[in-house]
């Protein structure tokens, strides 16, 4: 329901929609859209979306279209002037006007233009290319790219430009089979030349370029050298991870990395057979590399190996490119969430670690104040001491110490989140002292303080959104209950209701067979 979702962009996402077509047709009756711009219909005469023609619009359609051309103009006339004076003076407004107003607003993100198309059928994906040609910022209609200098911490700006430093962040790893790894690459300034020599602005570990390529889906075009603005698939890059900088050597820059979020289901997995045995480990690491939300351990007590994403699904399909990518065949055991703990009210404790074994002692003393921090911070930490109570080479193993000790709760032994430590006072020994015997105290004050600071369990929690006939309604709501579930609305769609609900992960597995 195009429509329906046009509302959704608007009350869930707070955007400004700008749709410049609208569908004719819908599901298997979807026949092509109309455009708002030149009033025209492209209507699709195959099944795959390659052959298509310009016609009229059809008459029934004719005064819907026109009511949504004239919203999409009063929307565009709120940011643009000249489109308001037109429009209120009835002066007819050219395509060329209406392209060149939308691009404005999608440039000052003050809107977003919305196409719509059948992507498995390939049906409105020319008028989407189009759209990007004519509605999408060039990296010279954007402020230039601004990163940090890894050598002293600065903030700089890089120009964009073929002849400024080359600087570039890698958005996608993925595995190819003729050529290995292949790291994708939006250029931000200056030229890449095959062959040049290039630094990870992350690791500081610096890699020569084997290949440049040009992908076009599954094709690829060996390239000479690569601009600014372009993207393109480097071949030879070792230590790089989704998110990395690269850049010129002499003129480095780090880019803000790409966040990911952290895995909420972890599964044991194990080889079919021996043969799968040694593959298994080199696919898992291969697709590691790839997606930066799939994780992978070893569990130290049961020597199992679990795997870690962001869902059932997510992990079905990493088993499933498994056998069909890799040959490898494995088995999976039952999924296990991945909760989380954190404390409900502040505490000030004491840290000690002594140690007298006949030489030179160990000697590590802190006072660490342990407060809950605001949702999604995740761990920080303060240094006021005053005086050099700890000497300063002290400060970051005590902080290691504390970080170290989060991984591993009072509650259940799950990681702690959301928690700042603040050192306030300590002592040290002129011999005895050292950093190992300061992370060790850092380590029993964290420890201490969890016991005073009232920990809880945290537990991943699904949005949940259930289609349903009337009919179904009291049983959906029923098994959402009997789930732990929690509903926050009902409403009416067409002829269907929409139930949404908050629902513990633990409570979701396999819930789309069930229902």
């Amino acid at each position: 329901d195009f429509f329906y979702v046009m509302d959704m962009i608007k009350t869930r996402l707070g955007a400004n929609p700008l749709p410049i077509q609208i569908p004719i047709g819908k599901e298997e009756d979807f026949l092509g859209i109309i455009d708002l711009i030149s009033m025209r219909a492209i209507i699709y005469k195959d099944e795959m979306g390659i052959k298509f023609e310009y016609e009229d619009i059809p008459s029934e359609l004719k005064s819907t279209a026109e009511k949504y051309r004239q919203e999409l103009i009063e929307n565009i006339a709120n940011y643009n002037d000249d489109i308001l004076n037109k429009y209120v003076e009835n002066i007819e407004i050219s395509e060329g006007e209406l392209k060149k107003a939308i691009r404005e607003i999608t440039i000052n993100v003050n809107g977003v233009p919305v196409l719509c198309g059948a992507a498995f059928k390939n049906k409105g994906v020319q008028p989407i290319l189009d759209g990007v040609v004519d509605f999408l910022p060039s990296p010279g209609d954007v402020p230039s790219p601004k990163g940090i200098n890894p050598d002293n911490e600065k903030e700089i700006e890089r120009e964009v430009s073929d002849d400024a430093p080359f600087s570039g962040l890698v958005f996608k790893i993925t595995t190819d089979t003729f050529v290995g790894k292949l790291s994708y690459l939006r250029i931000y300034s200056g030229t890449i030349k095959s062959g040049m020599q290039v630094l990870n602005a992350n690791n500081g570990n610096k890699n020569r370029v084997s290949k440049l390529l040009e992908m076009h889906a599954n094709s690829r075009e060996e390239l000479k050298e690569a601009y600014s603005g372009d993207i393109g698939a480097v071949v030879g890059l070792k230590n790089i991870n989704t998110g990395d900088t690269i850049c010129d050597p002499n003129k480095p820059i780090k880019y803000e990395s790409i966040s990911f979020p952290e895995p909420v289901l972890s599964i044991a997995i194990e080889p079919k057979t021996k043969v799968d045995q040694e593959k298994l480990a080199t696919a898992l690491s291969k697709m590691a590399e790839e997606d930066p939300t799939f994780r992978i351990k070893i569990d130290n007590e049961t020597g199992q190996t679990i795997i870690s994403g962001m869902g059932e699904l997510h992990l079905e399909i990493i088993v499933d490119r498994l056998l069909r990518e890799f040959g490898v065949g494995a088995n999976v055991g039952k999924p296990q969430v991945s909760y989380r703990e954190t404390i409900t009210k502040g505490t000030q404790v004491e840290g000690k670690y002594i140690r007298q074994s006949g030489g030179r002692g160990q000697y590590g003393h802190v006072i660490v104040r342990f407060e809950p921090n605001e949702y999604g911070k995740g761990f920080e930490f303060e240094d006021k001491t005053k005086g050099g109570a700890v000497p300063k080479e002290f400060i970051k193993p005590i902080e290691m110490g504390i970080e170290d000790a989060t991984q591993s709760g009072e509650v259940a032994g799950y990681p702690v989140v959301d928690i700042k430590a603040i050192l306030l006072d300590g002592s040290y020994h002129e011999v005895d002292s050292s950093e190992m015997a300061f992370r060790i105290a850092g380590s029993k004050a964290f420890r201490e303080g969890m016991k005073k600071c009232l920990p809880i369990l945290l537990e991943p929690v699904m949005d949940v959104e259930v289609v349903a006939l009337d009919k179904y309604m009291g049983e959906v709501i029923g098994d959402i209950n009997s789930r732990r579930g929690k509903i926050l609305s009902v409403s009416l769609r067409n002829k269907n209701r929409i139930i949404k609900a908050e629902v513990p992960l633990a409570e979701m597995f396999e819930y789309a067979t069930d229902l």
